[in-house]
């Protein structure tokens, strides 16, 4: 994980298998920040959706419980979102470094579609 102190406190950067660990034992909130169509497409099984162009920051989820980790397609719109947050008055919030990619590169399970059928299933790259 990297840290970086900003002006309105600490934005985490975690890796793709920082954040599978962490979300397999139930310990983070795991927010998609894609577009609808995007995380139709694929995403990681059971993150929310809270696309980007609707996000309400003060719908974030408390993250005094579970820290909210946000992830996007490359990692661009997570970190905006986190920064958000932060101006927001969240002490501390996270993002995942190189978005839905790095999950994918590193060979993480994630739901995709079924180009035959249309159907979400498990994929494993």
């Amino acid at each position: 994980m990297q840290t970086e102190k900003l002006a309105n406190g600490t934005l985490d950067t975690w890796t793709a298998n920082e954040v599978a660990e962490a979300y397999d034992k139930g310990e983070i909130v795991l927010i998609d920040v894609r577009t609808p169509a995007e995380y139709m497409f694929e995403h990681v099984d059971g993150a929310m959706l809270a696309p980007m162009s609707f996000l309400k920051v003060k719908n974030i989820p408390d993250n005094e419980k579970r820290p909210v980790v946000f992830y996007c397609g490359s990692g661009v719109r997570s970190k905006k979102i986190a920064t958000m947050c932060l101006e927001a008055g969240f002490s501390k919030i996270a993002h995942m470094e190189g978005g839905f990619g790095g999950w994918k590169a590193a060979g993480l399970p994630y739901i995709g579609t079924n180009m035959a059928t249309g159907a979400p299933e498990p994929r494993q790259p």
